[in-house]
């Protein structure tokens, strides 16, 4: 039997986001008090993830929150040609202000604005713990990493934005995109692609992987939101639209079948792969299993 439309409809709805946004403001205020060693600095402070991209659920909590350096950056010049990559070097002098002195000082700020107890360092992000009113965050402390495609000058330069920081523990070097996620979400989104069903049929899917994690129908790993909003963005625009059971069974339909060369929602990274930013096929096709069965044993 499969699952009603008017359970898929709930599926799809958003999740509340004031709070979220209350929580985004609160990280703005801590980095930029008259107190904090980054006030001055050339700083953007911008949502990531689920809340920033309208496909956050009921029960997510934790915000995501990009603390982005442009002062400082890092280039990739593998796509110039020797003199533009000659000439940037020319124009751009050494930093002396690093990733590490800005995440130092970042983490100050928060220290001293929620105090010393409420910030604690993750893997990858400063982890602000949660207050009445206030959501937990991720604090992602990055700088400006740019591809460039095409170096004249300053003033006639052209590159790709992403963001780029170091893990803790392994100090392995982090690249994303979280701009262009949220830019190919909205053109995905929008009346010439899906007509506004691709954002709630991400959360449809996301709320039914919830469903079959908490009945321990699949395991909690297996289908990060990150990931799992990627493998949805990849479908046909035409398999958007309808009523929800017909969006969700043609999309789930066509990624039940083998692909290759599908990317993650930035389009700059394979969706599959061995690094960390990846995600696997073995844990793809057990979700689209896992999913199936749900839909036909309804």
């Amino acid at each position: 039997m499969a699952i009603p439309e008017s359970q898929v409809e709930t599926w799809a709805h958003q999740g509340a986001t004031a709070t979220a946004k209350a929580t985004h403001e609160a990280i703005r205020r801590a980095l930029t008090a008259g107190s904090s060693p980054i006030r001055d600095k050339d700083v953007e402070i911008y949502l990531q993830g689920s809340y920033k991209n309208d496909t956050n659920i009921r029960g997510d909590s934790d915000v995501d929150i990009v603390v982005q350096l442009n002062s400082t950056f890092q280039p990739n010049l593998s796509l110039l040609n020797p003199a533009q990559a000659q000439a940037f070097h020319q124009a751009f002098p050494n930093a002396t202000y690093h990733w590490a002195d800005f995440r130092r000082d970042a983490l100050t700020a928060l220290r001293a604005y929620f105090g010393a107890a409420s910030v604690q360092e993750g893997n990858k992000s400063l982890k602000v713990i949660a207050d009445p009113g206030r959501l937990a965050a991720d604090v992602v402390p990055c700088l400006d990493y740019r591809i460039y495609v095409d170096f004249q000058g300053l003033a006639n330069q052209r590159y790709a934005e992403g963001i780029v920081f170091y893990t803790q523990r392994e100090r392995h070097r982090v690249i994303n995109y979280p701009k262009l996620h949220y830019e190919n979400g909205v053109d995905k989104n929008s009346d010439a692609h899906t007509n506004g069903w691709f954002k709630p049929t991400t959360r449809l899917f996301k709320n039914a992987r919830t469903y079959l994690v908490d009945r321990n129908a699949l395991d909690s790993g297996v289908a990060p939101s990150y990931f799992l909003e990627s493998f949805v963005y990849n479908a046909p625009d035409n398999l958007f639209g309808q009523s929800f059971q017909h969006s969700f069974v043609n999309v789930l339909n066509w990624l039940s079948q083998p692909r290759q060369g599908l990317s993650c929602q930035n389009g700059m990274i394979d969706l599959f792969g061995t690094a960390p930013e990846q995600w696997s096929q073995d844990r793809a096709q057990r979700l689209v299993t896992a999913l199936t069965n749900l839909w036909n044993n309804w």
